[in-house]
């Protein structure tokens, strides 16, 4: 077992961390294509409780965030602080995965909202501890990218897998749900306790950085994030850049269905986006090892916008046209994310050496609560404004003059989206040079903080 610094981890160490995204980022797709159709037309549920108790389980979701992040900087338990919440979260993770995609005869919305409520609460406890502890696994700026990247990639390779298995399932005419829920919680139960031992097993935590002997409270705590100019740029970048992609993501189905004619083709289109993220990630590795961190992401996101906007000029009969536009597009979506939380490491060294602790878990857990209300307002826009604009998805014939605007919706309003949240990278203050300066003074006065304890 090595120890973590700011020399190059190991390809075992960098997969053994990235492991349980394998299995965690599994959950999330099942949660989102099939749960609620699962539980309205097997279990005879209506769509409107289970969509409510979706919702409702998860803005409980962001309420615990801001609690777990503060007590995993915080508490010192046996395994540290970040490996003894994801320990502490497994159990409740498994079990409430299992309730929710299997669940008995006394499944109701009531039932429902309980177990997602423990399904998000258990995966908070494992996912936030684990971007936190990823932010300090080692202190070079370029070494953090590849860690995040390593770990978007595992996530996107476990979608990728699932889909995979979607597409053949459905070739071969198995359409059942319920098998198929079952069959992805037998995967997940069986592998992450595997893949989170090893993760737990083979990579250390390192020791926390405190440069000063006070803690601040919560609300002190609070106050200095919300005035770190460079965390309000990213979480202005991730608001934008989420809620864009969300968009499209909850689109994507009903511009299949009712515009191309085309709804057979959405499991291979989204597994075909898939693997263009997970191929494109070296090559944003590469970029941002060249160019600098904030201006990958920039070009990432621009990317991204780019070939967007192509989709607004799309009508019935282009569904290849509209599947290459959006692998094209979607091979920059995990780079965005990768490369969102490298910088976000960066970020917190500058708190950590204006405030005097190291509260990665606090600062993951409030970019976190951004990321889903980003999700939340994407979700919106993309039912919200198609309904403005006059689209009814049970119309059984969308008028063209509908149908182009449904088009404008999903390619221009995201393409807008990415490029604003670009521009708020320009100029970003934290560059390679900057990050080197902050934790030269960070070393600093963690070494004078250490000489004057061994000297009382």
């Amino acid at each position: 077992m090595s120890t973590p610094d700011s020399a190059r981890l190991s390809v075992f160490q960098l997969v053994v961390y990235s492991a349980p995204s394998l299995a965690t980022s599994v959950a999330a797709l099942p949660m989102l294509l099939f749960v609620p159709a699962f539980y309205s037309d097997n279990l005879g549920i209506p769509l409107a409780a289970v969509g409510g108790a979706i919702a409702a389980s998860r803005l409980l979701d962001v309420v615990t965030d801001l609690g777990i992040g503060t007590l995993s900087d915080r508490l010192r338990l046996p395994l540290g602080r970040r490996k003894s919440w994801m320990a502490l979260g497994l159990p409740l993770f498994l079990l409430s995965l299992w309730k929710v995609f299997v669940p008995g005869e006394e499944a109701s919305a009531g039932y429902l909202l309980g177990w997602s409520a423990g399904l998000y609460l258990g995966f908070t406890m494992i996912d936030l501890p684990h971007k936190a502890w990823g932010a300090e696994l080692s202190t070079d700026y370029d070494e953090r990218s590849r860690i995040t990247s390593w770990r978007e990639a595992l996530s996107t390779f476990g979608q990728v897998l699932l889909l995979a298995v979607l597409v053949v399932l459905a070739m071969r005419g198995v359409d059942d749900a319920g098998l198929q829920l079952r069959s992805i919680a037998v995967a997940i139960v069986v592998a992450l306790p595997v893949l989170m031992l090893a993760c737990l097993g083979f990579v250390q935590e390192r020791e926390p950085e405190i440069v000063r002997h006070e803690e601040r409270s919560l609300r002190a705590g609070l106050a200095l994030v919300v005035r770190n100019p460079a965390f309000v740029r990213m979480v202005l970048c991730v608001l934008f850049f989420v809620s864009g992609v969300a968009i499209q993501g909850t689109l994507h189905r009903f511009v299949l269905a009712d515009v191309m004619g085309d709804e057979g083709r959405f499991p291979l289109m989204i597994l075909c986006e898939n693997l263009a993220t997970l191929a494109a990630v070296p090559i944003w590795l590469w970029v941002s090892l060249r160019m600098g961190k904030p201006q990958a992401l920039m070009g990432a996101a621009l990317w991204l916008a780019l070939w967007s906007l192509p989709l607004v000029f799309l009508r019935g009969g282009d569904t290849t046209a509209l599947m290459v536009l959006v692998v094209l597009r979607g091979s920059s979506f995990a780079s965005i994310l990768f490369l969102a939380n490298s910088i976000a490491a960066d970020v917190i060294d500058v708190d950590t050496l204006e405030s005097g602790e190291q509260r990665s878990g606090l600062f993951f857990a409030v970019w976190g609560m951004v990321i889903k209300l980003s999700l939340a307002l994407g979700v919106i826009l993309g039912t919200g404004l198609p309904a403005a604009a006059g689209y009814e998805p049970s119309a059984e014939l969308v008028d063209p003059g509908i149908s182009a605007r449904l088009m404008a919706i999903y390619g221009a309003v995201p393409a807008l989206l990415m490029a604003i949240g670009a521009l708020c990278l320009r100029g970003f203050p934290i560059t390679r040079e900057r990050q080197a300066e902050v934790r030269a003074r960070i070393d600093a006065a963690t070494t004078r903080r250490s000489g004057a304890e061994r000297s009382r």
